[in-house]
């Protein structure tokens, strides 16, 4: 009889995929008012998240959680609509071109979507009547409403990437803290009984390519693909 594969075990729920979100520190969202000014009351670590988080407490005591860009510092001023500085929330098409921006919103009022971890930031590089053009990670393009606010800045801990885990263990911990699956087999290092891809002798025949219509213990691999590979 076989096993339940990684995808029909995640889906069927357990302590073993579900991420300890109790833990985290909450949603990163922006105030709903336009114009408003709001002080950093504190920036700590957010287990959820690789890019630290800052505690603002706006003029109306309203207090909310926003992603702390590179140089900010607790007791600073956050401005809603003010000058180009850093910390500061702006809309796009108040923002000169070649500006670093993050935590970009897709629509206006949806709140900080795009552009929300450590070191990941968009640059202005163009301007229509109502559009604005956002340069995101990767050299690709995105054109958004002029209402659309960002923050501008570079989210901090950028060089965290950079820093090698050393130890199979911290990165255990690491992963285990957002509900990670660590360490991960290979499907075709697998036995035939716990995965469609597993076992040496069907390697070189398994197709890698699954159609809509299977069931979630076959549906493995590329699901539905507009191109097949050439043989």
């Amino acid at each position: 009889m076989g096993k339940r594969i990684i995808a029909q075990a995640r889906g069927h729920g357990g302590t073993r995929y579900r991420a300890p979100s109790h833990r985290y520190a909450g949603k990163v969202e922006f105030h709903s008012a336009k114009k408003i000014e709001g002080i950093v009351k504190d920036i700590f670590h957010d287990p959820g998240r690789n890019a630290p988080v800052m505690l603002v407490r706006f003029e109306d005591g309203k207090e909310l959680l926003h992603i702390a860009p590179e140089g900010i510092m607790v007791g600073q001023k956050i401005k809603y609509d003010g000058e180009i500085a850093i910390g500061n929330v702006v809309e796009l098409r108040k923002i000169p071109e070649g500006t670093k921006i993050c935590c970009l919103e897709n629509r206006p009022g949806s709140g900080p979507k795009l552009l929300r971890s450590a070191g990941s930031y968009g640059v202005v590089v163009g301007k229509s009547e109502k559009k604005v053009t956002v340069l995101l990670p990767g050299n690709r393009t995105i054109e958004l409403d002029g209402r659309c606010r960002a923050m501008i800045g570079v989210p901090a801990a950028s060089g965290m990437k950079d820093k090698p885990w050393v130890k199979a263990g911290k990165k255990w911990h690491a992963m285990h803290a957002r509900g990670k699956l660590y360490p991960r087999t290979s499907a075709v290092k697998m036995n035939p009984v716990d995965h469609p891809f597993g076992g040496k002798s069907k390697r070189p025949r398994q197709k890698d390519i699954a159609s809509w219509k299977k069931p979630p213990g076959a549906k493995v691999g590329r699901i539905g693909p507009k191109r097949k590979k050439k043989k």
